[in-house]
This record gives structure tokens, C-alpha cells and sequence, in this order.
């Protein structure tokens, strides 16, 4: 029987067995334009607060196995604002940690995200702070919109006290309420974030797990245990890949077998957006969450971006790549000034105003880097060295050094 099925199974031609090929004309493919939604004019509210409806690209979204999210969304001038100087803000920052790098202030690895501003301004206007958040290195951005400040994030850069992992984890490893990082392993902080989700889903309360990674760790092995893991037990859990097109110094063509990586689920719907219109982020991600959270289980996003710098401070980002391909970026894509091109033109704002905007950001940012530069460092003494490795109140007797005669007694509470 076993011979006979075999047989049978080779009788089929091979292009018969294969999906249909779909013409190239009638593909649909994301865009990168970060000012590609329209409204009617005429229906924008004069208050602030008075939602009105966006309609979006579109070429805003690719789905696999998975309905498109509505092309519509509800949004505020207020908020539209507001991501404006969340994103300004961000840039700001980074550019900032640009130059505190460049004078030798900055030690260590130093990952910027400027070019990827709409993915954590977009994730986090649609989401509550009752959900997780959890990325891996290139993190400053994510963990200004968890909550935390430009001062200790700059301070934390520096090696500083103040800063929002006490001066310890530096670029790659910051926290805060619901934030978890900021992590240096590639892709190890997809299965955590499996983990979070499986908390979510115990407790019931209707929350969800935004979990995300590079293009360059779709492909570690662990990725796949965590889609495997959250399928299996129907997770609320969110995973998304930002494919800013290049891992480290090697284009996504030349890393992996399938750069659709929104597909990369298999058995888990996928969903591929436009990672430079905080719009369509946003409206992405609130669907995916409604999803998520009704007990659908898990989705694969892939949030289409593009890093303007290279991978780290120590990598110019030329060699692999043209300077041509990255002005054309800045100059055509740029989520900021797509963004403000839609304020202007919807009349939310004027030039005036967001001028105002930016001056206010700059200002701000520079005051607060002013304020981590004169923070003080941490103290090099054992107690400091020792400490927040247990919860307090929980800690042994004493805990080993290098060597058994370097031990370090905590202080019993």
C-alpha cells in the first residue's frame, strides 16, 4: 500500500501541486509611503478632540491566511499631533546619542532606530499600558513610549546612576511599566514574550503580548519554538518582525529563503504593513490586538521599514548599501515628514504650529540631555554590583563572587 501511494503521490506533476503563479500586474505589494491616506476635507471637525475618519492606502497592508483590517480609522488632531512630537522627539534623541557617541561619551554598543520613529509611536497609540511590550536592542524609542524619560534613557547611554536601568544595561537593555527591553541576544526576547502572552491569556485580562524582532533574527530557531508554543495554546501574543531590509550588514535577499516574513508563521495568520505611516501602524496593530485578545490566537506582522543609519554607531551603513538608496529614503519615505505633509494638508495644523513643535522637542531633548550628562555614575562597590538580582526580601544568605572566598553577604531584611 505504502508503494502504491508513493507512486500515486509522483504521478502528480510537480507545477500541478504548486499554488497557482499569480501575474506580477495583479500582486499587491506594501508601500513605504509615509503619506499615502486621504480624508474628506470637509468632514474634519474643528475641535481638537472630535474624531474623524482617515482612509487609508490601499497599499498599507499584505495579508496570509487573514482578513485585511479596515482601511478606515478613527483619529483626533490632538492625537495626530501628538505623534507628531512623540516622533520628533524620538528622532531627536537618537540624534542626540548620535553625537554623545561621536564624543566618546557613549561607550558600548549603540543602536539607533532613526527612519523606524512610526513603529513605536504606532504600536503605542494602539495599545493600552495594561499590555506588554517587549524588542530587542534598538530600543530607545519603544522604551521612551513605555513611559519612560528622555533623561534616563540618555542617562542610562552614558553609564549614569539616574539612568532607567540604574547605569547598568546600557543602550541595549532598558525597562519600564510593561516594557521588557531591550534585549542584546537575537531573538531570545520572542519566546519571553510568548511567556508574557501566556501571563495575559492566564489572568483573562484581555491584554496582549507585543512582541518584536529584526529581519536579521527571523531566522534563529527559537522564533519558531515561541510561534509554535503560542499557536498550540491560543496566546494573545502579537509577534512582529520590523524588516528595516538589512540585518547587521546583509540585505534580507541575502539572509533569507523568504522575506515575507508575515508569512514566516505558516499555521498563524500574518499580517504585512506599511512600518513608515504611523497610521497604518496603528490601525494594524489595533485589529491584530481585537484579534489576539478574542481568543484567536497568535498573529505574525511585518512592519515594512527602513534605518537610515547602519546596524550600530560602529557601522558607517555604506558599504553594503548606496548613499543614493538612503537619501532617496529620507527624502521620499520619511515617516515625520509624511506625517506632517498630512497635518498641513488636512489643515490639523500650521506650519507655524509645528514649527512650534519641533523647537519645543528640540528644547526639550536638549535640556535633558544636559540633565544625564551632570548625572553621577554608579558607585563601583559590591552592593551596588549585587543588587536587584533577587526581589527584595528574597535573597540568600550570601551569593558567590569569582572565586569562593569572594562572597557578598546581602543584608537580611
Amino acid at each position: 500500500m505504502f508503494s502504491r501511494a508513493l507512486r500515486a503521490s509522483r504521478a502528480v506533476p510537480m507545477r500541478a501541486a504548486r499554488n497557482p503563479v499569480v501575474p506580477l500586474a495583479a500582486r499587491r505589494t506594501v508601500t513605504t509611503n509615509a503619506a499615502s491616506a486621504q480624508v474628506d476635507k470637509s468632514a474634519i471637525p474643528e475641535s481638537d478632540d472630535e474624531p474623524f475618519q482617515v482612509t487609508l492606502s490601499d497599499e498599507s497592508f499584505e495579508t496570509y491566511e487573514l482578513d485585511p483590517p479596515p482601511y478606515t480609522l478613527e483619529i483626533t488632531k490632538k492625537e495626530l499631533k501628538q505623534m507628531y512630537r512623540e516622533m520628533v522627539t524620538i528622532r531627536q534623541m537618537e540624534m542626540a546619542s548620535d553625537r554623545l557617541y561621536k564624543e566618546k561619551k557613549i561607550r558600548g554598543f549603540c543602536h539607533l532606530s532613526t527612519g523606524q520613529e512610526a513603529v513605536a509611536v504606532g504600536i503605542e497609540h494602539a495599545i493600552t499600558k495594561s499590555d506588554s511590550v517587549i524588542t530587542a536592542y534598538r530600543c530607545h524609542g519603544f522604551a521612551l513610549m513605555r513611559g519612560g524619560s528622555v533623561r534616563s534613557i540618555i542617562g542610562e547611554l552614558l553609564g549614569r546612576r539616574e539612568g532607567i536601568s540604574y547605569g547598568k544595561g546600557g543602550s541595549m537593555h532598558m525597562f519600564a511599566k510593561n516594557f521588557y527591553g531591550g534585549n542584546g541576544i537575537v531573538g531570545a526576547q520572542v519566546p519571553v514574550g510568548a511567556g508574557l502572552a501566556f501571563t495575559h491569556k492566564y489572568n483573562n485580562d484581555k491584554t496582549a503580548s507585543v512582541i518584536l524582532y529584526g529581519d536579521g533574527a527571523s531566522n534563529q530557531g527559537q522564533v519558531f519554538e515561541a510561534f509554535n508554543m503560542a499557536k498550540l495554546w491560543k496566546l494573545p501574543a502579537l509577534f512582529g518582525c520590523e524588516n528595516n531590509k538589512y540585518g547587521m550588514g546583509t540585505s534580507a535577499a541575502r539572509s533569507s529563503a523568504l522575506t515575507d516574513y508575515y508569512k514566516r508563521g505558516q499555521y498563524i495568520p500574518g499580517l504585512k504593513v506599511n512600518g513608515m505611516d504611523v497610521l497604518a501602524v496603528k490601525a494594524a496593530v489595533q485589529y491584530g490586538k481585537k484579534f489576539t485578545v478574542e481568543e484567536n490566537g497568535p498573529l505574525v506582522l511585518e512592519y515594512v521599514t527602513y534605518r537610515y543609519g547602519g546596524h550600530s554607531m560602529s557601522d558607517p551603513g555604506t558599504t553594503y548599501r548606496t548613499r543614493e538608496e538612503i537619501q532617496r529614503m529620507r527624502s521620499t519615505n520619511d515617516p515625520i515628514a509624511g506625517l506632517k505633509q498630512h497635518i498641513l494638508d488636512w489643515s490639523v495644523a500650521s506650519e507655524d504650529e509645528l514649527k512650534s513643535i519641533d523647537k519645543e522637542a528640540r528644547s526639550h531633548v536638549n535640556e535633558e540631555v544636559a540633565i544625564a550628562e551632570a548625572m553621577a555614575p554608579p558607585e563601583p562597590t559590591q552592593k551596588i554590583l549585587f543588587e536587584d538580582i533577587y526581589v527584595r526580601g528574597t535573597e540568600p544568605r550570601f551569593v558567590r563572587g569569582r572565586t569562593a572566598d569572594e562572597l557578598f553577604y546581602f543584608q537580611q531584611q
